[in-house]
């Protein structure tokens, strides 16, 4: 019993998705853009998977769940019967992928739309400041 023993069949696959690549010399990190959600998002939520990290290689996303370990490697092959129910056979087209936070109540989809809602941040406006404290020191000092 144990890892041999854990078979399913009939997983639908929703994506197989390409990692963070670069594409003519650029870095493309639009892994989860859609036909109706534009947004250049990559399929990593915002801090990570929960016991995993960032996805930056391809990917495989499946319907339901995999079991075991997140980081086992599972083996896929082409279903032997033909499948003709109208469920296996519809055309899956997905509309939006959450990649808000896993942990906590995440609310956004990107850094951009939480620096959006919160605006400008004591934290950002004092590393903004240092490095403005920095310019004029250098400035001062080439000068004299």
């Amino acid at each position: 019993k144990g890892y041999h023993h854990r078979t399913e069949i009939n997983k639908k696959i929703y994506r197989i998705g390409a990692g963070i690549h670069t594409k003519d010399g650029k870095v493309v990190k639009n892994s989860a853009a859609t036909e109706y959600d534009l947004t250049d998002k990559t399929i990593t939520p915002m801090g990570g998977f929960p016991l995993y990290g960032e996805i930056n290689n391809d990917f495989l996303m499946v319907k339901g769940c995999c079991i075991g370990a997140k980081r086992r490697i599972i083996t896929l092959r082409k279903s032997l019967l033909v499948h003709t129910k109208r469920a296996s056979l519809e055309q899956i087209n997905l509309k939006f992928i959450d990649t808000s936070s896993k942990m906590g109540h995440g609310r956004f989809q990107t850094p951009a739309d939480k620096r959006a809602y919160y605006g400008v941040l004591k934290k950002d406006r004092i590393r903004e400041e240092k490095a403005q404290a920095a310019a004029a020191a250098a400035a001062a000092k080439s000068s004299a």
